[in-house]
């Protein structure tokens, strides 16, 4: 390790806390469930901030043994916090052997979802900060989730699930998880989400060729940035109490060549409530191109062709498809001028090219006049749902193009951040495969 950055020192890190020279994924000892002791398709579950109260009440009831349990724990559960009640579980299904701890290894680990396969790497990341360029955030981070994961850390001493990273290989860390199918798989469940496999890697030479290809990349991430800053204020907290170099000085962490196994990349639509459609249109015409598409109303309709316009057109600029549910029109062509005078000129230049920012900054803020808020710009994941909701608030859904991964990768690498809700990555990995218990490496 190199010691401390000159940006981490001026920002006050303590100078013991090792910064890592590139992108280094170590092997660790994972915790695993034993399918011996539990049926593995009750036991997983989706992200923490995915999982709504519906679902988290579903997966409490569905196991005794669900992650679940672990990741969002019961505040009812005393003896202490909801958080103290999680590390007990944990202790609990350790002497029960309900979690069993593998040899140190690096995971291969492979979803299918709908048809779409994503594999990478699990591994223990070495923790960077973003101004030393190595692991990069596109995303801004709210002190409440920190606080709330930090605490749960804190309490059971473990990273019960990975975040989630992107990045551009093509090396020998993606020759070794594309030859996982020669090898032993370690897991394998179906769910109602997909498959899931887990191959674990411990040859030393494999392992050695993955480090030297890996130390020379850096990578985005893709989800998981209130978990990031939570490894990172965790390291901080420990070597400021003195203790040194240890397990805090790593995370949890998913790794997938973008272009290998990689993610698909969703666009998160937005909905405007009490815009009628005609005064969008109205509004929009004096500074882009308007054109009207065939929409089908029918309920549940696909409207493949106009997204597939709204496609077409975002590969040559900012292109937006407005509906109300009945009719749609498709806005490309904003004029440069108002559009650059509208954009924020101290945000870098990869920023200002984002069709999102675009939305936000021009379309919403000028052209319709909006206040960027809750209520007023209003979100959702997929076309159907954006649509219903237009509908239902007598309003206006704006479907956008996905945001392309390299796109995502220059706003970070530029130091920026992206717009709010701008880019999701599917599938996210299950929470439950691996668990990381920093006692088993100290």
């Amino acid at each position: 390790h190199p010691g401390v950055s000159n940006a981490a020192a001026s920002a006050g890190i303590p100078s013991d806390i090792p910064r890592p020279d590139g992108l280094r994924l170590r092997p660790f000892p994972g915790l695993r469930y034993d399918p011996e002791r539990v049926d593995l398709q009750r036991v997983l579950a989706p992200p923490y901030d995915v999982v709504d109260d519906v679902q988290r009440k579903s997966l409490l009831d569905l196991d005794a043994h669900n992650v679940v349990h672990l990741t969002l724990p019961d505040p009812d559960e005393g003896p202490g916090t909801a958080y103290d009640a999680a590390a007990r579980r944990l202790r609990r299904w350790r002497d029960e052997r309900v979690l069993v701890a593998d040899g140190p290894g690096l995971y291969v680990y492979e979803q299918t979802v709908a048809g779409h396969t994503q594999r990478g790497l699990l591994g223990a990341l070495e923790l960077s900060p973003a101004d030393d360029g190595v692991v990069l955030p596109h995303e801004n981070t709210m002190a409440g989730p920190v606080a709330d994961r930090l605490a749960l850390t804190e309490a059971t001493q473990a990273n019960l699930e990975p975040i989630f990273l992107v990045y551009d290989g093509g090396g020998a860390a993606t020759d070794a998880v594309a030859a996982a199918d020669r090898m032993p798989v370690t897991a394998e469940v179906a769910t109602g989400d997909g498959r899931h496999r887990l191959w674990r890697i411990t040859e030393a030479d494999t392992l050695d060729a993955i480090a030297a290809d890996l130390a020379r990349r850096r990578a985005l991430i893709a989800d998981g940035h209130h978990r990031y800053a939570t490894y990172l204020t965790y390291q901080r907290d420990q070597h400021e109490r003195g203790l040194g170099r240890g397990p805090w000085d790593r995370g949890l962490a998913f790794l997938v060549d973008s272009g290998s196994f990689g993610p698909e990349v969703h666009a998160i639509h937005r909905v405007v409530p009490g815009l009628a459609l005609a005064a969008a249109v109205q509004d929009a015409r004096t500074t882009f191109t308007v054109t009207a598409v065939p929409w089908d109303s029918a309920e549940g309709a696909d409207n493949k062709a106009a997204l597939a316009e709204l496609a077409a057109a975002a590969d040559r600029g900012p292109a937006f498809l407005l509906t109300d549910g009945a009719g749609a029109f498709l806005l490309t062509e904003p004029d440069p001028v108002a559009m650059d005078a509208a954009l924020p000129a101290e945000r870098s230049a990869a920023w200002r090219e984002l069709h999102v920012s675009v939305a936000h900054s021009f379309l919403f803020a000028t052209v319709w006049e909006l206040q960027d808020r809750e209520g007023v710009i209003d979100f959702a994941h997929a076309v159907i749902e954006a649509v219903e909701r237009a509908k239902a608030t007598s309003g206006v859904a704006v479907l956008l193009a996905p945001t392309p991964v390299a796109d995502v990768a220059a706003v970070a690498a530029a130091g920026d951040r992206m717009p709010r809700k701008s880019t999701l990555f599917v599938p996210k990995p299950a929470t439950g495969m691996v668990i990381r218990s920093l006692a088993d490496e100290a």
